[in-house]
Order: C-alpha cells, then sequence, then structure tokens
C-alpha cells in the first residue's frame, strides 16, 4: 500500500490527510520494518516537514508511533501480554497465554510487620505479614516488578516455597487451601524511578501501569498486591455491553 496522494483543494488540511493515510498504512501493517523518517514522508507526499511533524504529533498522541526529536520515528510495538479484567487473574497464566516462559527472580520472600498494608487488609498494624517481592520475566525479559503481602497467619507455609516458575495462586491453593475469588484493582499510569527502570530494562520513553490490587476469598482479605509492569508490553483489555432500560 504507497503512500496515496493528497488532495490539495483546499478542503481537509494537509496534516489531517497524511495522519489519515499513515494510520490506514500502520492498520495494514506496511511498516513492519520500520517506519520513514521524516525526511522520506517529505518526499513520499510532497509536503513540508511542518505538515509531517503535524501529523507525527497526532500519531505519537494516540500511541501509534514514538516520534523524538532527533530520531527517526518508529511504529510503537504491540503488548506481548494483554490482560482482560472481566475476572481474577494470574500474571503466570496470562503470560504463559501468550506463548512465553514465565520465570521470576525472588527479591524479598520473609515476614514482617507494615503498618501502611496491614490497614489496606483490615488488619492490626504489628500483625506479622508474609511479602514476596519478584522480579517477573516474559521470554528472557523482564516485564513487571511483583510484590504481594499477605497474613503470615494463613501463608506461612508458602516460606519454603520455589518461586521461580510457579504462581502464587496455585501454591496458595494447593498448600492452604485458599482461593481468591474476588478482587479489587486500581491501576494508573506512572513514571519509573531510576531504580525500576534499571530492574524493568526500559528505557526513558516508556511508562509503566501501576496495579494495585485487594484479593479476597470468601469475603476475607487475604492479599495486597503492587505490580508495576512495563507498558510496552502490557496491554489490558475488558469487553462492555450497554444496559438496556
Amino acid at each position: 500500500m504507497a503512500a496515496r496522494p493528497l488532495d490539495r483543494s483546499g478542503g481537509t488540511p494537509l496534516w489531517r490527510q497524511l495522519q489519515d493515510d499513515l494510520i490506514a498504512r500502520l492498520h495494514s501493517r506496511e511498516f513492519t520494518t520500520g517506519f520513514p523518517g521524516e525526511l522520506a514522508l517529505v518526499d513520499d507526499y510532497g509536503v513540508s516537514r511542518h505538515t509531517v511533524r503535524q501529523a507525527l504529533q497526532q500519531l505519537r498522541a494516540d500511541g501509534l508511533v514514538v516520534a523524538e526529536r532527533g530520531r527517526q520515528p518508529r511504529v510503537t510495538p504491540a503488548a506481548d501480554v494483554e490482560q482482560p479484567l472481566d475476572t481474577v487473574y494470574s500474571l503466570f497464566a496470562s503470560v504463559e497465554a501468550a506463548g512465553l516462559e514465565q520465570r521470576s527472580v525472588v527479591r524479598v520472600l520473609d515476614v514482617r510487620a507494615d503498618g501502611v498494608i496491614s490497614d489496606q487488609l483490615g488488619l492490626e498494624g504489628s500483625t506479622p505479614l508474609l511479602h514476596l517481592e519478584r522480579l517477573r520475566l516474559a521470554g528472557d525479559e523482564p516485564l513487571a516488578i511483583d510484590r504481594v503481602w499477605l497474613p503470615a497467619d494463613l501463608a506461612a507455609p508458602l516460606l519454603d516455597a520455589d518461586f521461580t516458575r510457579t504462581s502464587l495462586y496455585s501454591v496458595l491453593l494447593k498448600r492452604t487451601g485458599i482461593r481468591l475469588d474476588h478482587s479489587r484493582e486500581t491501576i494508573k499510569a506512572v513514571v519509573p524511578t531510576p531504580a525500576e527502570r534499571a530492574l524493568l530494562h526500559c528505557g526513558p520513553d516508556v511508562a509503566c501501569l501501576s496495579i494495585h490490587r485487594l484479593g479476597r476469598s470468601d469475603g476475607r482479605p487475604v492479599e495486597w498486591r503492587h505490580t508495576l509492569v512495563r507498558g510496552d508490553r502490557y496491554a489490558v483489555t475488558t469487553e462492555s455491553t450497554t444496559r438496556r432500560p
């Protein structure tokens, strides 16, 4: 699909026509080997560099391309993992479903007290909590920093578990009989700290999703989790219907 001629009769602005044509070419997967630079687009469409930059500005705002000053634009890569939000889910299962090998580097596994987290779980501030922190990998690349807290009186049997290649929820069910049946999540876009960027191997132009989850079993809060996941490798999806009156 080659660049189409632009209508110069004065109706639709040239930058808008250019933007629409680039979107059509993106959707047809024409740019799998690389997105053209500004000068190439100037030549292809016979427009000014200012017009090209106007079109790219909107494509960048829509998340379709990454276009930084002094660098050639590039197509925003598709997420490696897509997570539907219609059920209580496991990141382990989502990575496996995407056809990627799931592996974790366990950074912390201990028992501690944390008044802030205990408050989220409706517990006294001095309540012992099992704390598990992992660097989650999908394939060979970091995907997320995952931190979870559970009441130690329930989760103590997990202290000697190997979480390198297994799901927390499967171990929790097997060793304690506890199954999460309800969760509430808050998801927002954040800028990771330099230390978090280093752990996740993400560049300065990559944002992250911060996901806080309160998990319940039979009505009791049993899990507080914070997951920081790379925004360029992970997407959340939801499906909705219109309520009939």
